[in-house]
């Protein structure tokens, strides 16, 4: 809220209303809509990829509804999106909650590295345009990774040698100092480097279908924004969009159109077409959420059925789901 009432200081609200009347509609809702349903699908097959990798096999159809229905807890609050998630996964492979929730916490961190990589290249390549202090963004992820994978793959935990004193007069604090082995880091402590880094190319169509779909839409509020601009900004934008610093993600991205795209338009333009990609991808992924709450509410909450348990098999990158 704070952010908007900054923002509206400087932009008044009838030029920021005659942008809204000014656009496109249709061929904005052509551009916009398969782009969320592009991304719920490809969303959806990623989840099932790293399911398969970690855990046993769930079918495609399976995972839709609780995707979907994500979608709209992540309106209200992220984290409560996540729990949920997880929660499911526990009920139908029967597994232990925190070891799915470790599964869950892989690949939100893929998600904000996967965001913090593009970004990085948006930095470089106009240092100029961008404020100083986004750099520390990228240089905290490279040092989180590091001392996060040398803890998780080669238990390289050099603040052991601080905590051995307090054990002695702590016993019970001895065995707790190994953290790696608590089930919430699991996924962290079995994947190897190299399917981090997959994971990270499995996001990687989601982002350039909607770097496509942006650079078309902009023009139907009337504005022309150059690709290579687009390219190098938009992950920026979706970065501090990611941050749970706001409700719904609003105001951050709103601030962030502007900011960084402010010489290709009005910043009632820019102001009006951000808000209006956020709700159009918003609802679509609502309304999506709507049409499988049933089938999600029944996988939630009804008594489970006896099922065949799966085991996990080895990681097998890039192995397709089953339709």
């Amino acid at each position: 809220m704070v952010i908007f009432l900054f923002i509206f200081r400087h932009i008044p609200f009838g030029k920021f209303i005659q942008a809204l009347r000014g656009a496109d509609y249709v061929t904005f809702l052509i551009l916009m809509v398969p782009n969320s349903l592009f991304y719920f699908g490809w969303d959806t097959l990623v989840l099932d990829i790293v399911l398969r990798w970690f855990h046993g096999p769930l079918r495609y159809r399976e995972l839709l509804p609780v995707r979907a229905v994500t979608y709209v807890v992540s309106l209200m609050n992220t984290q409560l999106a996540r729990l949920t998630l997880a929660y499911y996964l526990t009920r139908r492979l029967r597994a232990p909650f925190f070891q799915l929730a470790s599964t869950v916490l892989f690949m939100t961190l893929g998600e904000m590295t996967h965001l913090a990589i593009w970004a990085t290249c948006g930095l470089l390549s106009f240092p100029a345009r961008v404020p100083r202090d986004l750099f520390w963004v990228p240089a905290g992820y490279v040092l989180f990774w590091l001392f996060f994978l040398l803890y998780a793959r080669l238990d390289f935990a050099p603040w052991r040698v601080l905590l051995s004193p307090l054990t002695r007069y702590v016993p019970s604090l001895r065995d707790r100092v190994h953290i790696r082995e608590w089930s919430i880091f699991r996924t962290f402590a079995q994947a190897p480097v190299k399917l981090y880094v997959q994971f990270v190319l499995l996001r990687m169509p989601m982002f350039l279908v909607s770097l496509f779909i942006h650079f078309l839409a902009v023009k139907t509020f009337g504005m022309n924004i150059p690709f290579g601009r687009m390219m190098a900004f938009l992950p920026i934008v979706f970065m501090l969009a990611a941050l749970p610093i706001t409700v719904a993600h609003l105001g951050t991205t709103q601030a962030a159109w502007i900011f960084f795209f402010r010489d290709y338009g009005a910043g009632s333009q820019l102001l009006a077409f951000s808000l209006a990609s956020h709700l159009a991808f918003s609802l679509t992924r609502g309304i999506l959420g709507l049409v499988f709450l049933p089938r999600a509410y029944k996988d939630l909450f009804e008594p489970l059925r006896p099922v065949r348990l799966f085991t996990a098999s080895p990681p097998r990158p890039f192995e397709s789901a089953n339709p």
